[in-house]
C-alpha cells in the first residue's frame, strides 16, 4: 500500500501559491503545442494559424471544463455559491465539458479563417493525451477523483480523504487515457488518417470513451451524484454518448 500525503501546492512565491493542478495544465498545453508544431503539422498555412488557434483552445478548454463541471456535476452547490465558479484553482473541471468547449472554439476559429474545423480538432485529439496524462497525475497528487476501496497490493491511502485503501484510479486513467491513447492515435496518424479530416477525432472519442467507461468501475462516483441508471456513474453515461458520437462520425468519414 502507498500512502498519498502530497501537498497540492507545488511551491509558493511570497503569498502566491503555485499548484500542481495549474502546472499540469501549463506543461500539458506546452508539450501538446510543441508536438503539433514539430511533428504533426505539415501544411504551412495551418502551421501559421496554429499559434492563434491555441488562444481559442485554452479559452474553450477552461470555460468548457469549468462550466461543464458546474452544470453536470455540482449545479446546486454553485447556484448557492456562484462566486466559486471562478475559482478554477480549487479544482473542479469536467473533461467532457472541456471537450465541448474545445469543439465550439475550434468551429468558431475555423469559420473565422475559412478552414475545416476537423483539421484543428484532429490535431487536438492527437496531442490531448499528453495533457490528459499530466492532468490525471495532478488529480492523484491532489487526492481527487480517487478510486473505490480495494485490498490490492498497489492500493493507495489518500490521507486527505480517509484511511481507506483505494484504487489509484487517477493513475489508471493517466496510463490508458494518456499513454496508451497517445500511441493508439499515433499509430493511426502514421496510417495517414489525417488525409480525411475528422477520422482521428472520431477515433479519439471512441477510444477515450471506452477507456473512461471501464476505468470508472474502479473510481468512486461523485458523492453528490452517486450511481445513476443501471448503477452507472454520470461519467460512464456521458462516455456512452461520446462513444456513439465517435462511431457515427467515423461511419460518416468512412463513406467519404
Amino acid at each position: 500500500m502507498f500512502i498519498n500525503n502530497f501537498d497540492p501546492v507545488a511551491f509558493q512565491i511570497f503569498s502566491l501559491e503555485i499548484r500542481w493542478y495549474s502546472l499540469a495544465y501549463i506543461v500539458g498545453i506546452a508539450l501538446g503545442w510543441l508536438y503539433c508544431k514539430k511533428k504533426l503539422i505539415k501544411d504551412s498555412h495551418i502551421l501559421q494559424l496554429f499559434d492563434d488557434f491555441i488562444t481559442y483552445l485554452i479559452i474553450g478548454m477552461i470555460l468548457g471544463g469549468r462550466l461543464g463541471y458546474t452544470l453536470f456535476y455540482n449545479l446546486k452547490y454553485y447556484l448557492d455559491n456562484p462566486i466559486e465558479i471562478l475559482m478554477v484553482w480549487n479544482g473542479g473541471m469536467s473533461f467532457h465539458g472541456a471537450l465541448i468547449g474545445i469543439i465550439i472554439a475550434s468551429i468558431l476559429f475555423s469559420k473565422k479563417h475559412n478552414t475545416n474545423s476537423f483539421i484543428f480538432l484532429d490535431l487536438v485529439a492527437l496531442s490531448a493525451p499528453i495533457g490528459i496524462f499530466f492532468g490525471r497525475i495532478a488529480n492523484f497528487i491532489n487526492s481527487e477523483l480517487y478510486g473505490r476501496a480495494t485490498d490490492l497490493p498497489w492500493s493507495v491511502q489518500f490521507v486527505l480523504i480517509d484511511n481507506i485503501k483505494r484504487h489509484p484510479s487517477q493513475l489508471y486513467e493517466a496510463f490508458f487515457e494518456g499513454i496508451i491513447l497517445f500511441f493508439v492515435l499515433g499509430y493511426f496518424f502514421k496510417k495517414d488518417y489525417l488525409k480525411v479530416p475528422g477520422k482521428i477525432s472520431a477515433l479519439f472519442l471512441i477510444f477515450y470513451s471506452l477507456f473512461r467507461f471501464f476505468i470508472e468501475f474502479f473510481r468512486s462516483p461523485d458523492p453528490q451524484i452517486g450511481y445513476l441508471v443501471l448503477n452507472l456513474t454520470l461519467g460512464q453515461l456521458i462516455s456512452v454518448l461520446f462513444f456513439l458520437t465517435g462511431v457515427y462520425l467515423l461511419s460518416l468519414k468512412n463513406e467519404n
